[in-house]
Order: structure tokens, then sequence, then C-alpha cells
């Protein structure tokens, strides 16, 4: 496979081995090798065949696999589910168990729905129980406490369902952006709700512990209350409960309850992801799909996928059991919007979605024999008597394979599987191979990178460049233009034969997306991430129709983002660098002779810190620190510190960038401040600034307008993110259910 520059970046920074000094020990040669020999376990002919698998550019499986086989933690899945049950054991232990997984890089995804609802009865304690809520805040603070020393940030998904009696609280849970930072949240929707909400009457709130009805709600009134919050800034997602279920292959030994954080792999508890995607963009020849280059390589991957499973060291003895009695595999697809492109097929056309449904069945089909065969050769998955197979109750539509002899050949062989398909996000594997993530559309046809020095490097997708030039049309000037619009659609020196084709993901309408999602769905045994994305004056009715049309379509889930609704967002399309007197470079703007401040007391590991924050007409300009008694190299690093921030903020660096650059830097001596940990002199100089933000400047020289300021504004402050990548400064999109850095591969669910 050739790599191109932005894979190297990311391939160096994230996946290949490193001494101790943080130095790659790997290439791309010597990472494939370790992983295809780890995945093979030692036998030369699959060795050889993982190997050619991984450098064709054909297939890569998710990146725990990639970073971790043949290294120490050989952890390598993504994410897992856990259980939830009504007692204070069963949430502690659930607490611990997922800091492990966190701690390993794994994401979770738990249901909140069995737990009683806030001030019911506990009978043990005669006490009340604190409700789902209360506990989700809980986990929220326990993976912030993990995510410091952990390989990954913890990413989390909450469920809760829509019968639950604070249905309503945790609908707005996350109206504060600020909250809930390590959680994407969803809604249970279950069929009985969505009649109601059909026939327009009310619905009942249960109990989860006495199973009583306590209230009832006009239905909808709280699908409406679901588009408001998704409006205002695309939480919650809704998952189909029901519909999760009837697809579940395994009925006999639970019940699906909850997701991934990404919410493409509904998983029974204790069940974890095992991921891989097909990069569909490689097998376009001549204008023509490979068909039977597809099929050997769906073989192949099968057979790699089901081989981690047992390569796989599992944080918890029941997760290793319950995934080795189920074996479930993932394999999904990458490069679809690259594909189309090569084809001069719109994504936004019924010839698109007609080739979707015949590109997945024919993954899906293949992916079954390959299963099927391993069966026959290693034997069925333990859990197969009583699933769906063994009891012929796969359900499939027909288009071109004949799915009915395939089931009979099914339960009478068995198959190795209990699912074979997922549609994953595919942020960095996308980026290694060089090609559209998932089933998405491209984000952009040119992306800006930032490099030393300020330097800002284009990235052209490979086909539009071909197509421009082709035209004739190609420049770096043309290109910088489109870089800066995202779209080409309003670029009048771009002919309409390319903008037909080459659209990006604000160009196609949301119900195009969710056709697109659904055709996907029809053929994949799990769910598809996919972002339905509404341009930034979408309104509150098309967000409603989109949640409609995805229940309407069979879809299993469905996630919402319109572009500008988060404060934190990090699409920077279009921004301009404001260029100084010296050129390119930013100056800092001159101290006033006077400035107003305040003066903070901050409890650090290394004594009262005392930070000093002044302003001048402009807002924030400058920072004093003084450390107690304490000297030397701890006083002098704090007024390096101070220094440098004074001069961000002189040169219109947001407060907020400096804030994230500072905060959660770790020392060895974290202290507790009035409920909150100051982990470092840096963290806490960070917290001030946090504070100062909240503050009406107009009362900065009023000490009791100040404390009311904080007592008043400490529940509901949010945080303001710039729109940059926090390791390298590049853009970042909205993608997937996730925010992903296409130059570093920097990602957060």
């Amino acid at each position: 496979m050739k790599l191109s520059e932005n894979a190297l970046t990311v391939l160096k920074k994230r996946y290949f081995k490193k001494d101790k000094e943080g130095k790659s020990t790997e290439n791309w040669e010597k990472m494939i090798d370790r992983v295809a020999g780890n995945i093979s376990a030692g036998d030369p002919d699959k060795k050889k065949k993982y190997y050619k698998l991984l450098d064709s550019g054909y297939f890569l499986p998710n990146s725990p696999t990639l970073m971790n086989a043949g290294n120490d933690l050989q952890q390598l899945s993504a994410c897992f589910v856990l259980p939830l049950e009504d007692s204070m054991d069963s949430i502690f232990q659930t607490i611990k168990n997922a800091a492990l997984i966190h701690k390993s890089g794994g994401g979770t995804g738990f249901s909140f729905s069995k737990l009683r609802q806030a001030n019911a009865r506990v009978r043990s304690t005669n006490g009340v129980s604190s409700g789902p809520i209360s506990f989700l805040k809980v986990f929220n603070s326990a993976t912030d406490a993990v995510k410091q020393g952990g390989t990954r940030r913890g990413a989390n998904m909450a469920i809760l369902n829509v019968d639950h009696p604070q249905i309503i609280e945790f609908i707005k849970s996350k109206e504060n952006t600020s909250e809930l930072t390590n959680f994407n949240i969803s809604v249970g929707i279950t069929k009985r709700f969505m009649e109601a909400f059909y026939q327009d009457t009310e619905y009942e709130l249960i109990a989860p512990h006495t199973k009583e009805v306590v209230e009832k709600l006009k239905a909808r009134d709280v699908f409406e209350l679901i588009v408001d919050m998704a409006h205002k800034n695309g939480e919650p997602g809704l998952v189909f409960m029901d519909r999760l279920n009837e697809h579940n292959p395994t009925p006999h030994v639970g019940k699906i309850e909850s997701t991934n954080p990404c919410g493409e792999q509904p998983l029974l508890p204790n069940e974890a992801c095992n991921l891989g995607s097909i990069n569909l963009a490689a097998f376009v020849k001549e204008k023509k799909i490979n068909w039977e280059k597809l099929r050997s390589v769906v073989t192949d991957s099968v057979q790699f996928l089901d081989d981690v499973i047992d390569q796989s060291r599992f944080p918890l003895p029941e997760i290793n059991e319950m995934v080795k009695a189920n074996r479930k595999i993932g394999l999904g697809v990458m490069g679809w919007a690259d594909l189309l492109y090569q084809l001069k097929i719109p994504y936004s056309s019924e010839e698109a979605i007609e080739l979707a449904e015949e590109i997945m069945e024919f993954v899906d089909y293949h992916s079954k024999i390959a299963s099927m065969n391993l069966a026959e050769k290693l034997t069925a998955f333990p859990n197969f008597k009583g699933s769906i197979y063994q009891e012929k109750k796969l359900i499939r539509p027909s288009i071109k394979m004949d799915w009915k002899v395939l089931q009979e050949k099914i339960a009478e062989k068995g198959i190795r599987n209990a699912t074979t398909t997922t549609i994953a996000p595919t942020g960095t594997i996308s980026m290694i191979a060089d090609t559209s993530g998932g089933i998405e559309p491209q984000f952009s046809l040119v992306y800006v990178k930032n490099v030393m020095d300020g330097e800002k490097l284009l990235y052209v997708n490979p086909h539009f460049e071909e197509a421009c030039r082709q035209a004739g049309i190609f420049s770096k000037e043309l290109m910088e233009k489109v870089s800066q619009k995202g779209s080409i659609k309003e670029i009048p020196e771009i002919p309409d034969n390319i903008k037909k084709i080459f659209v990006t993901a604000h160009d196609i309408s949301p119900k195009w997306h969710i056709l697109m999602q659904a055709a996907f769905q029809k053929y994949t045994d799990n769910a598809v991430s996919k972002t339905i994305n509404f341009s930034k004056d979408a309104t509150k009715e098309d967000i409603r129709m989109a949640y409609e049309l995805a229940y309407e379509k069979g879809c299993k889930g469905v996630t919402v983002y319109r572009d500008g609704s988060r404060e934190n967002q990090v699409l920077n399309l279009g921004k301009e660098i404001k260029k100084s007197q010296n050129g390119n470079r930013i100056a800092p703007r001159e101290r006033p002779e006077t400035t107003v401040g305040i003066t903070q007391k901050i409890e650090t590991g290394c004594g009262h810190l005392y930070v000093t924050i002044n302003s001048d007409s402009k807002g924030a300009c400058e920072i004093f620190t003084q450390m107690g008694k304490v000297g030397g190299c701890a006083s002098a690093q704090l007024e390096a510190i101070a220094r440098l921030t004074s001069l961000c903020l002189r040169s219109n660096v947001k407060v907020s960038s400096i804030i994230r650059q500072l905060k959660g830097i770790r020392c060895p001596n974290p202290m507790w401040h009035n409920g909150t940990i100051i982990t470092s002199c840096a963290d806490g100089l960070a917290k001030s600034l946090e504070k100062f933000l909240q503050l009406d400047q107009d009362s900065l020289q009023d000490i009791d307008k100040i404390n009311q300021s904080y007592e008043r504004k400490a529940q509901d402050s949010k945080k303001n993110f710039s729109a940059i990548c926090p390791d390298c400064g590049s853009p970042v999109e909205h993608s997937e259910g996730c925010l992903v850095c296409n130059a570093c591969g920097w990602s957060k669910c």
C-alpha cells in the first residue's frame, strides 16, 4: 500500500511502537509484520496471507488491533458493553470494570434503564435512591480520573429507555455542553412509544424496580423535547430498542440493552467489539468494481477477525467468556464516498442507494459463507443452538443472493460468528488507507494542514484533483478557495458536471443521509455509524423529519448534528487568519499603563498558588503567579508559564484554548481544592482562568459581585473550545458521532 504523508504522520504518532525516548522503532512493514504474526499465532501460511491482506490497502482492522497486537497490552477490542443492575454493588463494580477498560484503551456502553428513579425508596437502607442521572455523573467523573493515565481517552455511551420515570431529566442532561463530557447519550425508543407518537396519545412511565406505572406523558411532547435538544447541540441520539432485539442473533442468551459509544455495535452485557473495514474505493478499476477481488478479501478478512478473538487479552474474565461464546465480528466498509467519486455517481441519488444495497448484500452474504466454512473446520460459536441461525430466522431481502438456500446450509453446518457485519467509524484507519471514512460523504474536498512555523499545506482529494486537471481548471488558488468554502457548489469556475458528482456532507440533504444509512443497514447484522449533517439554519422541523424517517426506513439508531450548534464546534472551514503588520505572524497588542484584575488563591500539591489575572479594554491581557514561599525551579517554571500565557492573551488567543492546553497536566502531588482536584500548578492556573471567564467583566472591582458571580455561574458555565485540533492545530470535523482531526488522527467520541 502506498502511504500518503498524512498516513505516515498518523502511523508515527499513534501506531508504531516506540522506545523509552518516544522514538518510533517501527515502520509500516514492521508494524504489519508484527500484527500478522500475532494474529496468525505463528502459522506461517496464515501470517503470509494476513501480511498481504494488510499491505494491500484493501482491509484494515480497528485501531486497537493495529496498536496492541504483539505488544504487552494485547487488548485488541475497541469497545465494550457492561451490565448495570439496580444495586450499589452492581453500580460500583461496573464503575471499577469500566475504569479497567478505559485504562486498557477501550470505550464502554451502559444502559441506565434498570436503575430506579430519584427519590424512590430503598428498602435496605430505609432511604431514597439518587437516580440514574446522579450515577451517570459519577461514571463521568470516574472516566475523567482514569483518562489521565490511559493510552486512549475513555469514551462512553449512556442509554435510558423512553419509559423511565426520569427520561425528561435525561434528555436535558447535556443541555449544558460542559456536563457529561465523557458521554454520548441516546434515548432508547420503544415501539409502544412510537405508536403513541403517531396516534398523538399518552404513554406510560414505568418504575424499573416495581414495574408500576408512575406517570403518563404525551409522546409527542417528549419527542419534541428530544428534537429541541438535538437541534441545540446534537444530543440525545435515538436508539430503537425493539429493533435491536428483533435482530438479536442470540435472544436465548440475553437482551440487548446498549451499544458501544458510537452506536454501531449493539451488544449483550459483557460483549466486545471486534471490528475491521474493507476499503471499497480500492476495488474500482477502470470505472468498474472488481467483485471477485472483493469476495476474496471478504473471506480473508472474516478469518482474520475470527482469529483476533482468540488472540485478544480481554480486561475481565466475564468478557472473555461472553465474547468467546458468541464470537461476534463486525466487518464493515470505508471509502464509500471515494468509490462514488470514481464511478461518477452522486451520493444523493437513487443509483447510489441501489449500489449501496448491492455492495452491502454482497459483503454480508460472502461474510456468512466464510463464517460458515470456518464453522465446518473449527466448530460453530458455542451459543449457536437456539440462535436465529439454528432456528432459520435470519431475515434478509434478496437482491442478487439466494438467502433461503444459504440459511438452510447454515442451519445444517453451523456458523462461526454470531454476527459478521458492522458499519463502524473509521477515523484513523481510513486516514491510513487514504480514503473517505465509513459510509460518510467527504466533509471537504480540500483540507488545510498546519505545519511548523505557521505554514499551511493543502491536502486535495485525489479524485477531485484528477477531475479538475482533466477539465483544465486545477490551480492552487482554486484549491485554496475550495478549502475556505468546503463545498464547491457555489464556485462558478467549477463546471456543473463536477459539482454534481463531488458533493460534500453539507451539500447532501438529511433525507439522503438517512436513505443511505438505511440502505447499508438492510444488510448489516449490527448497526451503522452515521452522522446526519444539517446546515446551521436547519429548523427543528428538519430534525424531527430526520428522526421520523430513520425509524420508518428501518435504521437501528440515528445521530444528528447541526453545523455550529455547539460552542466546542471544531469545524473551521472558511476561517480566516488575521494578518498583522509583520506579515503572517501575530504581534501581541501593547499593554496599557493601567489594568484591572483579581487575585485567586488555589491549593496545589506544592503549596498556596496565588493567580492574578488582569484585563484591559479588550479582555484578559496578563497573568502573574506567586507560589507561597517556594522558590527555585518551581517558581521559575510558574513565571515562565505566566509570561507565555500573557503573551498569548495579548495575541488574541482564545482564553479557552489556553485553558485546554494547561488543564489536566498532572504532577506527582495532586490536591483537592473546594471539591475540585488540582492536578498540578498548571492545572490550577487553568482553573483560575476558567473562573475568570465566568465573571461579569463590568464588576471586576466589586469583590462581593465577583463571589456572587462564582456561585451563580458555577453550575451553568460552558467551555468554549476553539475550532482546532488540540494536538496539531489543524481543522477537525464532526463525523460518525466523533470529532476527528484529518491531519494527525486525534479523535474524541
